[in-house]
């Protein structure tokens, strides 16, 4: 069902394009997943999140989210900061190594938020807690603005500790 999902929604999304390319496409699992990845790369207007492994760079305090609790208990984090200057995403298929320009107080308040600016993006995060013992565990959303007026919104759960 998962592949028939993938494979249709790549087909509109080739199909919607005005060039019009001739696709051939076969019933086996690696050329459905190579026109879901070409369709991905392809598409204007969108921005590609993906997955990153834990940084290396980050020695103490942090906060790190995945999509969902699923995804966070796979560890499959789509950002991670030092809980203080840096943060890190993997976003178009490029590893970001983005400046924080302002954090909340974690400990002291129940939302979060946090704002990164790079080059190509403007990122928001803003998180509600919904566990707190020594690690502070939130729930939200994050947002990515690219200056071409691109606006992609993913739910996001993760936690901030040290």
């Amino acid at each position: 069902m998962k592949y028939l999902i993938i494979f249709f929604s790549a087909f509109l999304v080739i199909a919607c394009k005005k060039d019009k390319e001739t696709i051939s496409v076969t019933t086996n699992q690696d050329s459905m997943n190579h026109v879901q990845d070409s369709a991905k790369i392809e598409t204007s207007g969108s921005i590609l999140i993906e997955t990153i492994t834990f940084p290396k760079e980050i020695k103490e305090c942090s906060c790190y989210f995945a999509k969902n609790k699923a995804d966070f208990e796979e560890e499959k984090y789509i950002y991670a900061d030092d809980a203080g200057k840096t943060a890190y995403m993997k976003l178009d298929g490029k590893r970001l190594t983005m400046n924080l320009i302002s954090s909340s107080d974690m400990e002291a308040d129940e939302l979060l938020t946090k704002e990164i600016e790079s080059g190509d993006y403007k990122i928001s995060v803003k998180g509600k807690k919904i566990k707190g013992e020594e690690a502070l565990l939130f729930e939200g959303t994050i947002t990515i603005e690219k200056p071409d007026g691109t606006v992609v919104t993913s739910p996001i759960y993760g936690e901030c500790g040290c």
